[in-house]
């Protein structure tokens, strides 16, 4: 089954860890700024990076809230090894049951903006995006959750439903997937708390393929960018101007009065 970026709009993104100046990556991770307070989820929306804060070239796309969601956990794909579940839930999208879906009540995100960034000078290199906000430091516990599991989830295979669009017709069976993880040294933008870059690869079937997420904790919200590839062109690191503006936009936003 392909590596998605199908309905960015309920993106589930989990969190990762970071390098440069700060953190590197596989080590504890280190807060960079003073915490800022908690957005409304209007307030969440509207501190999503626009086409004015990246300049001329660039098209963001903001999701309608609910577009594209068919119920908490609809066509999710699992894990077969349930600890690694929080690795698909970073990257693919499963119907708003939200990064930290596995832990009940307040463990869950209260709001989640969801986006896509296009580039005119790199048509293959759009970012799609999640700006995910926690409450009472639950942003840090996500991140500090998953690091765990760049080691034992290496290597795991997942099961997924068919499409919607199949599902009843005859024949229509579920998909297995072979994913390989890879830490990637990812730099911390200025303004951020941390960030974790991975590469989650599908080595199931006749191609490769793969996806690049650069996750970045500001405060108590979780930014998450992700890129697709295939083997004979990888995955690249989402665009650092794209990352740097997201954080900026969302720093200010949570140390405005």
């Amino acid at each position: 089954m392909p590596l998605r970026p199908a309905r960015p709009s309920a993106a589930l993104l989990w969190a990762l860890l970071l390098a440069t100046g700060c953190t590197t990556v596989g080590g504890p991770s280190v807060d960079r700024a003073a915490p800022g307070r908690e957005l409304s989820a209007a307030e969440l929306r509207a501190a999503a990076v626009a086409d004015a804060d990246l300049g001329s070239g660039y098209t963001v796309t903001v999701m309608t809230p609910g577009h594209g969601d068919t119920g908490a956990g609809a066509g999710r794909e699992l894990a077969d090894a349930p600890a690694c579940q929080p690795l698909l839930d970073a990257v693919a999208p499963g119907g708003g049951a939200g990064p930290g879906s596995a832990t009940p009540g307040p463990g869950l995100p209260y709001a989640e903006t969801d986006l896509s960034v296009a580039r005119a000078a790199d048509p293959k290199g759009a970012a799609y995006g999640a700006l995910v906000g926690y409450r009472a430091g639950r942003a840090a516990q996500v991140q500090a959750e998953l690091e765990k599991l760049f080691g034992p989830c290496a290597t795991f295979s997942s099961t997924a439903p068919p499409p919607p669009a199949e599902k009843g017709k005859r024949g229509a069976q579920a998909t297995h997937t072979r994913h390989r993880l890879a830490q990637a040294d990812t730099p911390t933008p200025e303004g951020a708390d941390a960030a974790t870059g991975f590469t989650l690869t599908n080595e199931s079937g006749t191609a490769v393929l793969s996806q690049r997420a650069v996750l970045t904790r500001v405060g108590p919200a979780l930014a998450v960018f992700t890129t697709f590839g295939v083997a004979t062109e990888p995955a690249g690191a989402p665009d650092e101007r794209i990352v740097r503006q997201q954080v900026a936009k969302l720093r200010a936003a949570q140390l405005k009065k």
